[in-house]
């Protein structure tokens, strides 16, 4: 059966038609404002019928970030949206006329990537999607841990530093203040007062300095040999891979796999990340080690694992 999967970000959202076997058959994506959640939800009744146009469809799967209730009806909290314990799903089904799922955005990229990307030869895999935040997904004996209240997986919500930065959550101290996009922006600008004689290319890039900075110049910038830039990437690798190696004293996954914006990086948020696991691993030496290895469905994952769950 094919099934259309919804990812809806911040700003906009992406459809498309998804095969039984992960191929995106079609797609569509629409701008969304944040502040207007009904125009969203307009947004996405809008996709699903151009979408239904052209193809024979059975089922919506529509992932969204933030807490999704165990019934996978309701969005509990979102960060970036205005939903608090707001029904979704219902106010959808009044236009379309479809079974419709909801589903945690990163729990939808990564049930993707254990279908059908890098984890579909493992059956204990835990995705992370290092973008702006920093988001999670577990995968226990081949099934996506949803926890009791539908809130499992929020691995950027560790705390790892007592009294640090303060984090939108509304605690401080959380995993993804050290291991994100924001926290790679925060780093080069911060690298702007106190190494200033190295972040030529980071301003260059940028166009200029201060809040003009972000994660993805200093990405640009270590592509391209910049020291400074390179040094950054690797010292949130390490925050990423000594994170990494505590879930694996809990969840003993066979497979870490990064995912995200930040995850455009490659080998040089790769590499430190897999040192900085190996460094923390406990009992290392006595005990297979993970592999730790990048997403392959890039932006498409979202809509692909959408798709899918909407199928079981």
């Amino acid at each position: 059966m094919q099934a259309i999967g919804v990812d809806i970000g911040g700003t906009k959202i992406a459809a498309g038609v998804v095969s039984e076997d992960g191929e995106v058959l079609a797609h569509t994506r629409r701008d969304t404002d944040a502040t207007q959640p009904a125009a969203i939800e307009q947004a996405v009744v809008d996709a699903v019928a151009e979408l239904r146009n052209e193809h024979e469809v059975g089922a919506v799967g529509v992932a969204a970030a933030g807490f999704v209730s165990p019934r996978r009806d309701r969005v509990l909290f979102a960060p970036n949206i205005a939903w608090r314990d707001h029904p979704l799903r219902d106010r959808l089904a009044a236009d379309i006329d479809l079974p419709i799922v909801i589903e945690n955005d990163a729990n939808a990229a990564g049930w993707a990537e254990f279908r059908f990307g890098c984890g579909r030869d493992v059956e204990h895999m835990v995705m992370m999607t290092v973008g702006t935040g920093l988001g999670g997904a577990v995968i226990v004996d081949g099934h996506l841990l949803r926890g009791a209240f539908g809130a499992a997986g929020e691995i950027g919500h560790l705390r790892v530093v007592p009294d640090g930065h303060y984090c939108g959550c509304g605690h401080e101290g959380c995993w993804e203040m050290y291991a994100s996009g924001r926290a790679l922006t925060r780093a080069a600008r911060a690298s702007l007062i106190t190494d200033a004689d190295r972040t030529g290319a980071l301003v260059e890039l940028a166009g200029g300095p201060g809040h003009k900075v972000k994660g993805p110049h200093v990405t640009d910038a270590a592509q391209e040999g910049d020291p400074l830039s390179t040094e950054l990437l690797a010292d949130l690798g390490r925050w990423v891979g000594e994170g990494a190696a505590s879930l694996a004293a809990v969840l003993d996954p066979e497979m870490i796999v990064i995912g995200g914006g930040v995850g455009s990086a490659g080998p040089l948020l790769l590499e430190p990340a897999r040192r900085g696991f190996l460094a923390q691993l406990s009992a290392r030496g006595h005990r297979p080690a993970a592999r730790i290895e990048l997403a392959e469905l890039g932006n498409e994952a979202g809509v692909v694992g959408a798709a899918d769950l909407a199928r079981t």
